[in-house]
């Protein structure tokens, strides 16, 4: 096993990978990354999200799980599909990603090529689409890491709110391995921008 450079996903013996900060996402689309099944990340933006709104801010990150009772339904997943465990009183961190690449889709009807790279139900994503004033999604394309050891924090108070960033304690030193092989990785990425021109 080996520390892996974030950064392109390069297997890097002893590398060091220092990041703290933590992306809000739905425990399930959280999963779908974890296991290699989803590879972008679909985001309008909270209302905590400060005067000029949603960006991708941070290259590499963890993901921080959400939960809400209608999560599966709101996914393509199979019937029968179960959330992860939500813990009492803690939170479990268990992936990280890279941040390959990020745009603002502003056109709908480049919507429908998204859908082999997500899990979200077409009217999630035109629901995100639509929200506010201002038509448009921010797609970023991700690559998953799994945590070789996941890490627990106890809630805190500053983990609540409309707001996509946190800081996290105690995550330096993290030992990640690639939840899908380079060549897919790029498979994917080469696929996505074709689609998206």
């Amino acid at each position: 096993m080996c520390k892996v450079s974030l950064v392109g996903g390069t297997c890097v013996k002893n590398e060091v990978i220092n990041m703290s900060v933590a992306f809000k996402e739905w425990a399930v689309v959280c999963e779908a990354i974890g296991s290699g099944r989803q590879s972008v990340m679909l985001r309008k933006g909270g209302i905590a999200e400060g005067r000029d709104g949603f960006a991708f801010k941070h290259r590499e990150f963890f993901l921080f799980p959400t939960w809400f009772h209608e999560q599966l339904e709101k996914t393509t997943l199979p019937v029968g599909t179960t959330l992860p465990p939500q813990l009492e009183g803690e939170i479990e961190i268990r992936y990280a990603v890279t941040l390959e690449w990020s745009r603002l889709v502003t056109d709908a009807g480049r919507l429908p090529s998204l859908r082999e790279f997500h899990i979200l139900h077409d009217s999630v994503v035109e629901e995100r689409f639509r929200y506010d004033e201002v038509p448009g999604i921010h797609v970023g394309f991700v690559r998953g890491f799994r945590l070789v050891s996941p890490h627990r924090l106890a809630i805190q108070k500053s983990f609540g709110g409309c707001r996509s960033w946190l800081d996290l304690p105690g995550l330096e030193d993290a030992e990640l391995v690639p939840v899908i092989s380079d060549e897919e990785n790029a498979a994917r990425r080469d696929a996505l921008q074709a689609l998206l021109g």
